[in-house]
């Protein structure tokens, strides 16, 4: 049974090296990364000289895997940094000047930030800048019982962390041993003390502080579609790496159609693919093109293409309700049919060479009714990826409820305060929702947030949302609709 607790995730707060490490639902994380792999540590700061910590959880048939990439600078800085790094390490005098510089003396640290500076100029005047190669090391957790490979690339400005666990002996020990190892290495480059007061989360999904918006939905926020956003993030990875697909002739996809009932969440999908490439989004609306005035619809169409041909940065354009843009081809002979013909014919020739004249751009339709696009229109090489987005099943609605109950406690709740009672059968709810989509269990929970405010508005005494609360708001929806 699901209980209230993948409502309300496990939440295990840990000391490592100086620093705070939170890890979120470790057991959700695992059981996740069979499926998918799952990049759990996100917008974290790191100190000089590592740039970037890119850590993955994934699965083959026998292991689960565990990689962690650490990425540092190869510049003056850097080896500034690692001068300073020198001198603060020298003993005894080292860990004084360190404890001068953390009461904030000035004059010593303006004293050791000159020495390796110095240090560091006469370093490459010698030519000695180039780093020197590293052999490949283990590191180990004896308690967890979790040994992790080290190894360097030739340039030494990449260190790559990675461990094996059995998928069927696997546990959150492997998980948290992982962490430290990887903050290990992490100090082994930066130097001791170099992640004092930092914090970092490791959570399967990035769950928002703020109650996300239309601008701000990304791809981990989307319950119940697992195979349409694995296929969206592999799209989102070839769009950002051309150089990849450059190397290999690899042609990525211009074109997307998602097609499903409606509220089944197609445009938050395309919204969550911008957010994932790092994409503008420009979503255009049936009244930008399709005009009264005899080749009007042409022209705006024309115009929206030729502008398209001139963004800059990644742009996913979004043609929502397709259908009311380009109907079938050849579907009546009145004027308004074959207005929608002639800009159905248009927009098949702007679309032929999109991606060859603006790699910048990927373009997005969605529909409702799929069987009133004309085929030609949405034909392999226009539209690459077709994705059908259907009603949720029973997993894929436990899975709505649970991200965005667990998005409105993250962005609600404070001490004194719990939004949610502890008593949530999410298998429940999801069997009592049977039918609805994201946008109905949206609903649900959007009139009992209204309710609960009102009966505090009147200063009535007000209780946590409840099962049995939610429950009868999803009957109410069903017996409304």
């Amino acid at each position: 049974m699901t209980d209230a607790s993948f409502a309300r995730p496990r939440t295990e707060t840990f000391e490592f090296a100086g620093a705070t490490v939170e890890l979120v639902d470790a057991v959700t994380l695992l059981a996740a990364a069979r499926v998918n792999p799952v990049e759990p540590l996100r917008r974290a700061a790191w100190p000089v000289p590592v740039q970037r910590v890119d850590l993955t959880v994934a699965a083959d048939t026998a292991d689960h895997v565990f990689t962690a990439r650490i990425t540092t600078l190869s510049t003056p800085l850097a080896t500034e940094h690692r001068m300073r790094g020198i001198v603060l390490s020298i003993d005894p005098l080292g860990p004084l000047l360190a404890r001068r510089i953390a009461a904030g003396d000035q004059v010593v640290t303006r004293l050791v930030d000159g020495v390796g500076t110095a240090a560091a100029a006469a370093y490459r005047k010698l030519g000695l800048e180039k780093p020197a190669e590293r052999e490949p090391e283990v590191l180990a957790d004896a308690a967890a019982g979790l040994e992790a490979a080290v190894t360097y690339e030739a340039d030494g400005t990449v260190a790559r962390v990675e461990a094996r666990v059995p998928r069927d002996e696997v546990t959150p020990a492997h998980l948290r041993a992982f962490v430290t190892l990887t903050l290990q290495a992490v100090t082994e480059l930066a130097g001791p003390g170099s992640l004092d007061g930092r914090r970092f989360v490791i959570s399967r999904e990035a769950v928002p502080k703020a109650p996300p918006t239309t601008e701000t939905v990304t791809l981990d926020m989307v319950g119940g579609l697992v195979d349409v956003v694995a296929e969206l993030r592999q799209i989102a990875v070839s769009f950002r790496h051309p150089e990849a697909m450059a190397r290999w002739g690899a042609r990525r996809p211009q074109g997307i159609l998602m097609y499903g009932p409606p509220g089944t969440g197609k445009t938050m999908l395309s919204r969550a693919l911008a957010n994932e490439i790092g994409a503008d989004f420009r979503e255009i609306r049936t009244p930008e093109i399709l005009d009264k005035w005899l080749g009007g619809s042409e022209r705006n169409i024309k115009q929206i293409f030729r502008d398209a041909r001139r963004y800059r940065t990644a742009t996913v354009m979004l043609f929502d309700e397709f259908d009311s843009i380009v109907s079938y081809a050849g579907a009546g002979g009145d004027a308004a049919s074959q207005a929608l013909n002639a800009v159905a014919g248009i927009f098949k020739q702007e679309m032929n060479d999109l991606i060859e004249e603006n790699p910048n751009i990927i373009v997005v339709a969605t529909t409702n009714f799929p069987h009133r696009v004309d085929e030609s229109l949405t034909r392999s090489g226009r539209f690459d990826v077709k994705l059908s987005i259907p009603r949720p099943d029973e997993d894929g609605r436990a899975e709505i409820f649970r991200k965005m109950i667990r998005g409105l406690i993250s962005a609600h709740e404070t001490p004194g305060f719990r939004m949610f009672a502890d008593d949530l059968d999410l298998n429940a709810l999801a069997v009592a929702s049977t039918g609805m989509t994201g946008a109905d269990i949206k609903e649900v929970l959007r009139r009992l947030q209204l309710s609960k405010a009102m009966q505090e508005a009147r200063g009535g005494p007000v209780t946590p949302i409840s099962q049995e609360e939610l429950i009868t708001s999803v009957r109410d929806l069903r017996g409304h609709s």
